[in-house]
């Protein structure tokens, strides 16, 4: 019964592509302090692409955590280029399967 809970986590993991780094949850000084929910809807034999940037005014004041949530369980890409942990900006890429659009929400957290 054990095994088959891990496998289904497993398979369930494996076919959203949702991406979390870091903490992203508003406790211990921590906020979220960037939202964004981006969209493409899909076009026949084409890939869909988007970068996503994020960059706090202040240099003194460091990202923590990031989340990338896949909101349609897509088969989107998506991917943090620079930046991210530790630094006061990030870029993310969001590219789409040939034919497929994507939905994602994009929290930044520091």
């Amino acid at each position: 019964m054990f095994k088959c809970l891990i496998l289904c986590a497993v398979i369930a993991a494996v076919h959203s592509k949702t991406v979390i780094v870091g903490q992203i949850y508003e406790q211990g000084g921590v906020r979220k302090v960037y939202d964004r929910t981006i969209e493409a809807s899909a076009i026949p034999l084409f890939v869909r692409e988007e970068e996503a940037k994020f960059e706090y005014p202040t240099a003194d004041m460091k990202i923590k955590g990031i989340a990338i949530k896949d909101l349609e369980n897509g088969n989107a890409q998506p991917a943090i280029r620079s930046g991210g942990l530790g630094f006061n900006f990030v870029t993310i890429n969001l590219k789409s399967e040939r034919g497929s659009g994507y939905k994602y929400l994009i929290e930044v957290f520091a």
